[in-house]
């Protein structure tokens, strides 16, 4: 059996940001919550999506496909998979598009055109679920290498709340935490343990899937999501993590405080979600967290991206030394949680 790796990764981040309070001053009256201090973003990006060359779900995703494949050793037409893993599907500027396939729009664009392509939906663990399936795909032998990408044109749904919400009870709150982004993560067949995929595992408790859902507005018919925070972030429900990760990890004999995870990133949530998933897992597992990464405050919540966003501003950065093992930490809609290890030492931004 064969083992996977991280070989390259790229990222595409629209121009334009918009701060916390210009967000909130699209609301029709004053908040009377503070939304930094309770989420810890100052600031998001914002796709145009107006102009005479609009930033779209797909723009984006091309344009991290190009980065991401321009670090690699492949060539597009070498490219045995593309896998499209966004929320929001838009086009042409605002168009939501679900015929043909965004993977294949994109393999397309990129050149990939033996890649075979298709779409996974799975909430913000999107780009998550991509990348297990690449991964088990190259494990089995099937394919060698593939792209798992997503562009997450997701701001309307924040807009949409500032007009409607009246207080931070409303179940659009949590809108307001989103920015648009892009990344592409090309994975391949590992050569060596300096770079390589240790685990992935994932797990959806489908009982709480209404707690979080997508849809047009009650009010106007405008893109928006409904969610109910307070059992969103039940006690219970953010221990699924923690007890999954151990007790998949005791299957084989192993203890978290055993694996030597260099780096956790966490989904960014917003900054305080994640400082309680880090004290949530150091309660289970009895031993301090590795040092925590996070894009929160510069990006938002960037949806199915947050993970791998926050990777490559890493790597930009210069934070992750080379043979670091980062663990990532889904938490998604659905609910959906798991884990991610990998040891990066050849990975660069």
């Amino acid at each position: 059996m064969y083992n996977s790796r991280l070989a390259s990764i790229g990222a595409y981040l629209p121009s334009a940001s918009m701060s916390t309070p210009e967000l909130l001053a699209r609301m029709e009256k004053a908040p009377e919550f503070d939304l930094f201090k309770i989420t810890g973003m100052a600031e998001r990006r914002v796709a145009d999506d107006t102009g005479d060359r609009p930033e779209d779900c797909l723009t984006m995703a091309v344009s991290a496909a190009r980065e991401c494949l321009g670090r690699s050793r492949y060539a597009a037409d070498e490219i045995d998979i593309v896998i499209s893993c966004s929320i929001s599907r838009t086009t042409d500027g605002r168009r939501h598009q679900f015929e043909p396939s965004f993977a294949r729009r994109i393999a397309g664009e990129i050149g990939a055109d033996r890649a075979i392509h298709f779409d996974v939906s799975n909430a913000c663990a999107g780009m998550m679920t991509g990348v297990y399936l690449l991964d088990r795909m190259i494990r089995s032998g099937e394919v060698r290498s593939g792209l798992v990408l997503s562009g997450e044109h997701i701001t309307p749904i924040a807009f949409t709340a500032a007009r409607e919400m009246e207080d931070s009870r409303d179940p659009q709150f949590a809108s307001l935490s989103v920015g648009d982004s892009a990344v592409a993560v090309l994975v391949d067949r590992a050569t060596d343990d300096a770079d390589v995929i240790h685990d992935i595992e994932l797990m959806t408790c489908s009982e709480y899937s209404h707690l979080c859902l997508g849809m047009p507005s009650d009010d106007t018919g405008d893109l928006a999501m409904y969610t109910n925070n307070k059992e969103m972030h039940a006690e219970d429900r953010l221990a699924l993590w923690p007890a999954f990760h151990r007790d998949r990890l005791a299957d084989d004999g192993r203890r978290f405080a055993d694996e030597g995870y260099d780096f956790v990133v966490q989904h960014q949530v917003g900054s305080r979600f994640i400082d309680y998933m880090n004290h949530v897992g150091e309660s289970t597992f009895g031993t301090p967290m590795p040092e925590s990464l996070s894009v929160v405050e510069q990006f938002a919540n960037t949806a199915t991206t947050s993970h791998y966003l926050v990777l490559h501003q890493a790597l930009m950065e210069r934070r992750i030394p080379r043979g670091s093992k980062i663990l990532m930490v889904p938490a998604a809609s659905g609910v959906v949680t798991g884990f991610l290890s990998a040891t990066v030492s050849s990975l660069e931004v």
